[in-house]
């Protein structure tokens, strides 16, 4: 389906203001099977390896998760590339550090390819923008961002792309509770299958980043691990 067509028997404009009023919109007589299901099938909601598996890599001296439950600017990917560069400014190096990126609620796009973004228009869902326009985005801003595309006043052109913060050993995680209830919440809006939206979006998820059961689960387990936590949303 089309999102943008208009023509069609999809009406964008219809479309957004169903989304607005969130899940009172599409009822939660809707999404309440969805979230009784995370507790008993656990096929259905881990889409990828063993989660405990990402928490058993938290090894570090200096340990940190940064908790981002929705979209704010830059800052859920500066501020790991802000971590990283301070510890090794008074020296450590990256390897000493364990830096974890808990992406939840209304956040989890950016755990998703650009297809995913421009066919689901997840910059108006989510109200993200893009730095770059300072519109609502039609692309992942943070996967794979062009060289200098970020400029920290004070720091310069930092590499603060997901890719780059995984190759500086970052980890990323992203809410299985909220990729369910969200795909679900807009396919009811639309009238479409919730599963196949679900699918959809699991397929498009970026290489590298792990599913977890929920990111208040994740945040947990992090903390568990004695990570610091900073608030980043």
């Amino acid at each position: 389906m089309n999102l943008s067509d208009k023509s069609g028997s999809f009406n964008r404009r219809k479309f957004l203001g169903k989304l607005s009023g969130g899940a009172a919109a599409v009822g939660l007589s809707t999404m309440a099977p969805t979230i009784s299901a995370l507790a008993t099938d656990k096929e259905k909601f881990l889409t990828s390896s063993d989660p405990e598996d990402m928490f058993k890599k938290i090894t570090g001296e200096h340990r940190v998760v940064f908790d981002v439950p929705k979209p704010n600017h830059i800052y859920p990917f500066a501020w790991p590339r802000v971590f990283l560069l301070t510890n090794m400014a008074t020296g450590s190096k990256e390897k000493d550090c364990s830096v974890v990126v808990v992406l939840r609620h209304d956040a989890i796009a950016y755990a998703m390819e650009d297809r995913l973004w421009e066919k689901y228009k997840f910059g108006e869902f989510f109200k993200a923008i893009d730095p770059a326009t300072e519109k609502a985005s039609i692309r992942n801003p943070f996967w794979k961002p062009k060289s200098g595309a970020f400029n920290i006043p004070g720091f310069g052109v930092v590499p603060i792309g997901i890719n780059e913060l995984q190759e500086s050993g970052v980890m990323f995680c992203v809410c299985e509770a909220a990729l369910t209830v969200n795909s679900a919440k807009m396919a009811g809006a639309t009238k479409s299958d919730a599963a196949e939206y679900r699918k959809d979006w699991v397929s498009g998820l970026l290489p590298g980043i792990q599913t977890v059961p929920s990111g208040l689960w994740a945040l947990g387990r992090a903390q568990k691990k004695e990570c610091a936590y900073i608030y980043a949303g």
